[in-house]
């Protein structure tokens, strides 16, 4: 027995000896690639030579190759657009180090380009397709993924909606191609159409949510593709006519696990008060114009700053952990994110959780690549009362913020001395810091978007493969509006009950769900035929995408919980759904590796049209030449590439109509619009207007572009020329009485043009071994007009509501002038400059101001706009900019036309009250006695301005804990100064109106990566 249990002892430990002999017998190799700034170059790889063995870099550049015999070995590192570099290296123990420096590649042109159904070399690229990865990204808080590209692309314009937490961006690719459709581009996540849709007033269709993509987590994405001529982005159909923009999310990388943590904290400030008059100016601007002393007893004997009393310094952050490696054959990447962002209003906030997870194994000796990507958050947002915003400008900086007493909050507020204290005065503004305070306006949003890919290349016949993509977007908005007292929106107490109680305030409860489904096939074949020395790929598929929204409703309550009166719901829920069913194609050829071309095509089936023209087809083609490859320019020192694109197709859009819109149908009226029979009341149902014949938006883009090179490609860019037709414009028309059931409908009518030129060129100015300077900007100059408006009667199509009248617009669109121009009375001067009173042009002579003496006067939209970027590299150190500027675009000073007036000052009706005012009023002394005074030239100012958007400055710290670790810290300054003649808070504005925004705040951020191996 004692023997027996010796030898198994015996043999045990000879079993663990030979495991520690040979686990003796291999080690690790491990190091950082970096490139010629020393900056990490996260996705290189690194094998060794002659072997499958290797790795790919993390986020910062790192990389472990375990289980590797001793011996020496020949190590090559390689990154796109770099040349590769060969290592020896002898592993002797259980680690061995070596780091590469890659250096830039003569032609930086083998970058790899996502285009749509597949990927090709940027070097093969016929159409204008801008790619934006993660080593160029924007720097410093970024809490949507638009901002992280903002000013680096030509021909995208990105304007942030506003300073409040997610609001998003207004995006613009090479202008609008509608006036009332949609004019946002596609947005593909990981192969993925998401549902964008927006509101007809460009809000989010997703209830509890500003922006859909506040629900995306920038710091998952690893690129941007902007498909932005027809030639690349026809592929995509009746979707595309606003362009497409491609994000690639990070993806597993082979090798031990890595864990990436990034934190940031970060401090936000009110660059800016709108100016209005202090309490001393307004005193004195009330006393010299009220010479019957009537308004002076509204005065009281405070000094109270209505901006600094709504707005605060917020404090933010921002937290991801990330591990990517491989476990057996499955590569992978798990992250989580925590954002926690503070708005300088008071009262708004945004807290999201995001979690990600790719999963990409290879299967079948790698004929089967399965690509897995699922992403979801959470964000849980308050919203607060924006309209304290505009009550600051006017609320009397004479009184106090407290009242003294328990009305309305304890806050001070005008109330009737005719009535009992209880009733606020009509029409006066509500006390901006009870607006914030007495409103919990907050939502619940979750959305998850994943998809399985499963690439399938056929043994018979491995230049085939099968493509199958199952993707779900799914999103659920739920919240709530909550406002304690009725000050915030009613001027009286709300309901007196049958017991005599008063119910006042508000609650409301939403909810909404949406689910987009898609399921897409393709086959593609891709073939190097060296006997004609040509390369063919070609694609061809199907695709089907259902998008379906449930509104649900509920009632209406008070504040304390009683039912407001009439207000049980209809029904349970609303189902509203589209559906699109699409065939498309694309032929890439290339001949001698110098001639190009590319064609596609798409025909979608859309329910949102009937069926009489259900189905479009979208052509495209491009040809491209490489000039620099042809003998006479090849191997030439100063010009390095040289390419000519030219390229022609049609897109779609479909964005921005109902989705049943062409049926007549009926809909059951809401209980306050039941007829009385009797003691009973009866809801009726209403027809809804309709629009049989409606078909898409279709836009013809023709395009002529170069790529160019000098110097070895030290010196790159690209410059293009376009021209777009859009017919069949989705503009709001008005319907003649008793042909439709409402005056006005979203229908097909009228042609526009856009037009434009786009440079770009980056350089690197200095490029030595311990110092760097690369620079880049590019400019685009862009014009659009309305080209016909058939029966549309002059002055056009009416946009652009402002305040201070009723149903007041500033803009319009019409045949011949850019979309949305200004429509304004001209304004006469004096000789000092000022603007004299209710004097104005009287354009057609006949001796009345009136509207037919309003004229097109300018546009919102700007006919230059620039990016520059600077970024200098000493050793481990770094430091750049990103700037911005507008040239040519002009806002309607709203705060001016509506506060700056006496007229809006001092006001005589419920008794009397007075306003406070922009110094606007100081400048101009204008009444505003008239509703000509608000449509005055004199209102639009130019807007041109130039913005820092970020500075930044790093340190790359280095190795920490025995080699183990990798430390970054940073510093970035958002929103640093801006330089503009406009006299208001912020010109950026997209619309053109200035009135009640949301002030950008000017960002502070503190920042560290660590890399853990």
């Amino acid at each position: 027995m004692r023997n027996k249990i010796l030898q198994k002892c015996m043999l045990l430990f000879a079993l663990l000896l030979m495991s520690g002999l040979t686990f003796a017998q291999t080690g690790s190799i491990t190091g950082k690639v970096v490139d010629e700034h020393q900056q990490p170059l996260p996705g290189a790889t690194v094998v060794l030579q002659g072997s499958t063995i290797g790795t790919t870099t993390d986020a910062n550049g790192v990389f472990r190759i375990s289980n590797v015999k001793r011996g020496t070995y020949n190590l090559v590192a390689s990154f796109i657009s770099y040349n590769s570099l060969t290592k020896s290296v002898t592993l002797s123990g259980a680690t061995v180090a070596v780091d590469f420096d890659l250096q830039p590649a003569s032609k930086a042109l083998n970058e790899i380009v996502v285009i749509g159904y597949g990927t090709v070399r940027k070097t093969d690229l016929t159409g204008s397709v801008a790619n934006v990865t993660a080593k160029d990204f924007n720097q410093g808080a970024n809490t949507t993924p638009e901002q992280l590209i903002q000013g680096k692309v030509p021909g995208v314009s990105i304007i942030s909606n506003s300073g409040a937490p997610g609001s998003g961006s207004t995006i613009r690719i090479r202008g609008g191609a509608s006036i009332s459709g949609s004019n946002n581009p596609l947005i593909v996540i990981d192969g993925v159409p998401i549902d964008n849709t927006r509101n007809p007033d460009g809000t989010s269709r997703i209830s509890g949510v500003a922006d859909p993509l506040s629900l995306i987590n920038p710091n998952d994405i690893e690129s941007f593709s902007i498909l932005k001529d027809a030639s690349a982005a026809a592929i995509y159909g009746n979707r595309a006519s606003n362009g497409v923009i491609i994000i690639t999310t990070k993806k597993g990388q082979s090798g031990k696990p890595v864990i990436t943590f990034s934190a940031q904290a970060s401090m936000s400030k009110l660059p800016k008060e709108a100016s209005v008059l202090s309490a001393s100016q307004f005193r004195s601007f009330v006393a010299a114009h009220d010479s019957s002393g009537f308004y002076t007893k509204f005065l009281g004997n405070a000094n109270t700053d209505w901006q600094k009393e709504i707005y605060q310094t917020a404090y933010s952050t921002d937290d991801n952990v990330g591990v990517s490696g491989t476990t057996g054959i499955l590569p992978y990447r798990v992250s989580v994110g925590f954002t926690d962002q503070n708005g300088i209003l008071k009262t708004s906030s945004l807290q999201r959780n995001t979690a990600n997870i790719n999963l990409s194994p290879s299967l079948f000796d790698k004929h089967l690549k399965i690509n897995f990507n699922a992403s979801g958050a959470h964000v849980h947002q308050r919203f607060a009362n924006e309209s304290a915003i505009s009550s600051a400008v006017f609320m009397n900086p004479t009184v106090p913020v407290y009242s003294g007493n328990s009305n309305y909050g304890g806050y001070w507020q005008w109330l009737d001395p005719n009535n009992s204290p209880t009733y606020l005065k009509l029409n006066t503004p509500k006390n901006p810091v009870g607006l914030l305070n007495q409103e919990d306006n907050r939502s619940d949003v979750y959305r998850l978007i994943s998809n399985l890919q499963l690439d399938y290349r056929f043994h018979f016949l491995p230049d085939l493969h099968a493509n199958v993509n199952f993707a779900y977007d799914g999103t659920r908005g739920q919240g709530h509006d909550n406002i304690s007292d009725s000050s915030a929106t009613n001027y009286r107490k709300s309901y007196l009950d049958s017991n005599k109680v008063y119910h006042g305030g508000k609650r409301s409860i939403y909810k909404q769900t949406s689910a987009n489904k898609l399921f897409e096939g393709y086959l593609s074949y891709d073939k190097q035929i060296k006997s004609i020395n040509s390369h063919i790929n070609v694609i061809a598929g199907y695709s089907y995408q259902d998008v379906a929204v449930t509104v649900f409703n509920y009632p209406g309550y008070f504040y304390d919980g009683a039912q407001t009166p009439n207000s049980t719901p209809n029904y349970a829920y609303s189902l509203d759904e589209n559906k699109l069913q699409s065939y498309y194609g694309r032929l890439i050829y290339s001949y001698a590796d110098k001639y190009l071309l590319t064609a596609t095509i798409r025909r979608d089936g859309s329910s949102k049209f009937d069926k009489s023209g259900r189905y479009g087809t979208f052509p495209s083609v491009a040809l491209g030449w490489k000039i620099s490859e042809e003998d006479f320019l090849k191997n030439n020192p100063v010009l390095s590439n040289l390419k000519l694109r030219v390229e022609y197709g049609v897109t779609g859009n479909q964005d921005g109509i109902g989705n049943y819109d062409y049926l007549a149908d009926y809909t059951l009226s809401g209980k306050t619009g039941s007829y009385q029979l009797g003691n009973t009341y009866y809801q009726g149902y209403r027809p809804s207007p309709y629009y049989p014949g409606r078909t898409w938006e279709q836009t013809a883009t023709a395009n002529v572009g170069f790529d160019y090179g000098f110097l070895e490609d030290r010196i790159t860019g690209s410059i293009d020329y376009f021209h777009r037709k859009t017919t069949h414009l989705l503009a709001v028309i008005n319907q003649p009485a008793g042909t439709n059931f409402s005056n006005q409908i979203t229908g097909n009518v009228g042609d526009m043009t856009n037009s434009g030129v786009e440079f770009s060129i980056n350089g690197q100015v200095i490029k030595q071994q311990d110092l760097s300077w690369n620079v880049g900007f590019n400019v685009t100059y862009n014009r659009n007009k309305v080209t016909s408006l058939p029966g549309v009667s002059y002055p056009g199509i009416a946009d652009g509501a402002i305040s201070g009248g009723t149903g007041s617009k500033i803009e319009t669109s019409f045949t011949g002038y850019p979309v949305h121009s200004f429509y304004v009375l001209q304004q006469v001067y004096n000789a000092a400059g000022q603007p004299i009173e209710n004097l104005f042009v009287d354009r057609n002579g006949d001796g009345t101001i009136n509207a037919s003496d309003l004229y097109f006067y300018k546009s919102p939209d700007p006919k230059f706009y620039f990016g520059f970027s600077s970024d200098v590299n000493y050793k481990k150190w770094n430091a750049g900019f990103v700037a911005r500027a507008n040239l040519g675009n002009y806002a309607y000073n709203n705060i001016a036309s509506n506060a700056g007036v006496v007229a809006s000052m001092l006001q005589s009706v419920s008794g009397g009250f007075v306003n406070n005012g922009s110094t606007a009023v100081l400048k101009s002394n204008l009444t505003g006695n008239t509703s000509n005074d608000r449509l005055s030239d004199y209102y639009i100012e130019n807007a041109s301005f130039l913005r820092m958007d970020n500075v930044h400055i790093g340190y790359n710290v280095g190795k920490l804990f025995n080699g183990s670790a990798d430390l970054k810290i940073s510093a970035n300054v958002n929103n640093v100064f801006l330089i503009t003649k406009y006299s208001g808070v912020d010109p950026e504005i997209a619309n053109g109106v200035d009135n009640n925004f949301y002030p950008r705040p000017r960002t502070f951020v503190l920042g560290l990566n660590l890399s853990v191996r």
